[in-house]
């Protein structure tokens, strides 16, 4: 297991950017939700295909499917650094 410092400042300073576009994204999905659906709380909009206002909105879903890739970016970026530390 690789623990020199230079590598964990890499991997430090890629979860805080990516911590920061996630938050963002997440925060704009749910202001754009509540722009559709006033109520609506951080769990509802883990379930949007429930609510017709999201499942039926472009926008929404364009929004959302960003933050999927940015989730999933972030999780393929800690498996490959998991993987060349091993």
């Amino acid at each position: 297991m690789r623990t020199d410092s230079s590598g964990d400042s890499v991997m430090e300073d890629l979860e805080a950017l990516f911590e920061e576009m996630v938050s963002q994204q997440r925060a704009k999905v749910l202001a754009l939700a509540r722009s559709l659906r006033p109520n609506l709380t951080d769990d509802d909009i883990l379930s949007p295909l429930d609510i017709p206002e999201l499942a039926d909105d472009g926008r929404f879903n364009y929004e959302d499917g960003i933050l999927a890739g940015l989730m999933s970016a972030r999780i393929a970026v800690r498996a490959h650094f998991r993987w060349k530390q091993e």
